[in-house]
């Protein structure tokens, strides 16, 4: 039986060193697979020029890079492309590369399917199909075409990343160690609905921003559109946040999709500002994108704008998002590879 190659890619320096010490080589040469990996995006450990050819032909016989071009690339009119990545155990996940004007985005996916399953989500309604490891989440990254326009992160693909906490920690450390890709914490977003303890903990581990899946103001009407409202309520949720300081660096954000005759109301935003009082922090309000079996609809600008006005008169800092990608179900919300898989296969 052939013995399957280890991926290097989603390794940390630590774990790089070992590597090599195991095959008997020096411990520096962790570091030079390091800075081959994390600043030289090789895509063969053969490209590894300052190892010696003995050393490559070891490594190779034992790891591979770990790196997978995307299969399929669906491109928006505004500009956003929607990237089919495969995973190693063989499943695909969705990543959408929004770039805007001197910014540029990418949504990378933590998990394939979710298991939140909140009412809005289509990728929900895939359900949940695995967890992605740290090569599968970085490789998102390392094997996109515009990789070098990046300025940005979000981690608000598909999944929860804090169900897969320990590979999206793994993933976050690589992007702002400095033997990795060195980028600042301010440049990546990892969002969550809030799940007790893991929040916590990615909180205490991680200096990145955070944004947390609001949708709604109160448990009743957050645990009918979000089931995860019943494990971590989000009174608990922004109790915990009080804790920690978001007036400096790092910055708090919450996610509030407008669902019309839901939670579109005056009395809604009212709540909000009781809610998050005393946080430092913003709401990023999202347009609705309609998907089948599902009985909610959107809002129109007026409202939309309406809101934005109430809050941010009454001191939270609110923004419209834009919606991008939605022709090619890019927008949020509407990421499901299901579907996307079979017609591969179909055509294959």
């Amino acid at each position: 039986m052939a013995m399957t190659k280890e991926p290097l890619l989603g390794k940390t320096l630590t774990e790089l060193k070992e590597a090599a010490r195991q095959l008997g080589m020096p411990a520096f040469t962790g570091g030079q697979i390091a800075r081959w990996l994390y600043q030289q995006h090789v895509t063969s450990i053969d490209e590894m020029t300052n190892l010696s050819k003995t050393n490559r032909q070891l490594l190779a016989e034992h790891y591979t890079i770990g790196c997978m071009p995307p299969v399929d690339a669906q491109r928006s009119k505004d500009g956003t492309v929607k990237y089919l990545f495969p995973t190693a155990d063989g499943k695909q996940v969705e990543t959408v590369y929004i770039p805007d004007n001197d910014r540029a985005t990418l949504c990378v996916s933590s998990q394939v399917g979710c298991k939140m399953n909140c009412l809005f989500c289509q990728t929900g309604k895939q359900g949940y199909e695995g967890s992605l490891t740290a090569a599968d989440i970085l490789n998102q990254i390392y094997s996109l075409p515009e990789r070098d326009t990046l300025t940005n992160i979000v981690y608000m693909g598909q999944g929860e990343p804090m169900d897969n906490l320990d590979q999206v920690l793994r993933s976050t450390e690589i992007l702002t160690a400095p033997y990795g890709y060195a980028w600042s914490p301010k440049r990546i977003t990892v969002s969550s609905v809030g799940i007790r303890n893991k929040l916590r903990r990615f909180l205490d581990e991680s200096d990145c921003h955070v944004a947390i899946s609001l949708h709604a103001p109160n448990h009743e009407l957050r645990a009918y559109l979000m089931p995860a409202e019943r494990g971590m309520g989000i009174e608990e949720v922004t109790d915990l946040l009080r804790q920690y300081d978001f007036s400096h660096q790092r910055r708090l954000s919450f996610e509030y999709i407008v669902f019309a005759g839901v939670n579109d109301t005056t009395a809604h935003a009212k709540e909000i500002v009781r809610l998050l009082h005393g946080l430092d922090c913003r709401i990023n309000l999202i347009r609705f994108h309609k998907i089948p079996g599902v009985d909610l609809e959107g809002v129109d600008d007026a409202k939309m704008e309406a809101f934005r006005d109430y809050l941010t008169h009454h001191g939270i800092f609110t923004t419209i998002r834009a919606s991008r990608g939605q022709d090619i179900y890019a927008a949020c919300g509407l990421l499901s590879t299901s579907k996307k898989i079979a017609s591969i296969r179909n055509e294959e």
